[in-house]
């Protein structure tokens, strides 16, 4: 007789292909598609949709929400200066959601970001074990190697990382990282050292 096989960790229905659909499952089970250590436990997260814990203000303009409380507010306007002049450098559209779940818009960040193919949606939720999850869309898979994400998780998300350093210092060393991987030039060596802001 064959020994059992290993439980997969949770992952999307096939016919979820478009960056939003992704995103939608990405969000309902409380975690990103790019994660890593995600216990089996997590696949049963109940799906939020709560456009009132949105911000007053248009999501055009608004990169980061921070519903967990991590970062300060200089923290918060850093990110969103940095995350801004990335997205006039590159066209890259990085967005922030840092979250307790379930205390999270959950599925209305898609709309109110405006979530399309040059997306990626950072979901900074300690609930999920590594605090980093990410949603990235299709043009930016195509520009960052698939490594980098996993590596950037391993580096600044891990459970051991955020406990001792503080959720925002992830956050912003991982915003970091992100801004420094998506200017260098595009080749064999791109993305391959993780630097971050507060190292």
């Amino acid at each position: 007789p064959s020994a059992p096989s290993a439980p997969s960790a949770p992952s999307a229905p096939a016919e979820c292909r478009s960056l939003g659909d992704r995103l939608a499952v990405a969000v309902l089970v409380g975690l990103a598609t790019l994660s890593l250590g995600t216990p089996p436990s997590v696949a049963r997260l109940e799906g939020v949709n709560k456009p009132e814990l949105l911000p007053s203000t248009p999501g055009s303009s608004t990169f980061v929400i921070d519903v967990a409380g991590f970062l300060s507010d200089g923290q918060e306007q850093r990110i969103q200066k940095r995350v801004e002049a990335l997205q006039g450098d590159t066209g890259v559209k990085l967005r922030v959601l840092a979250q307790n779940y379930p205390e999270t818009p959950g599925l209305a960040i898609k709309d109110y970001w405006g979530v399309d193919p040059d997306t990626i949606v950072f979901v900074a939720d300690p609930n999920t074990g590594n605090i980093l999850n990410f949603n990235v869309g299709e043009n930016v898979d195509f520009q960052v190697p698939r490594s980098f994400w996993s590596k950037l998780a391993g580096k600044f998300g891990t459970k051991f990382y955020w406990q001792d350093n503080g959720e925002d210092v992830a956050i912003v060393n991982a915003v970091a990282a992100i801004d420094n991987c998506l200017r260098e030039p595009i080749g064999r060596l791109q993305c391959s050292t993780i630097r971050g802001e507060l190292e």
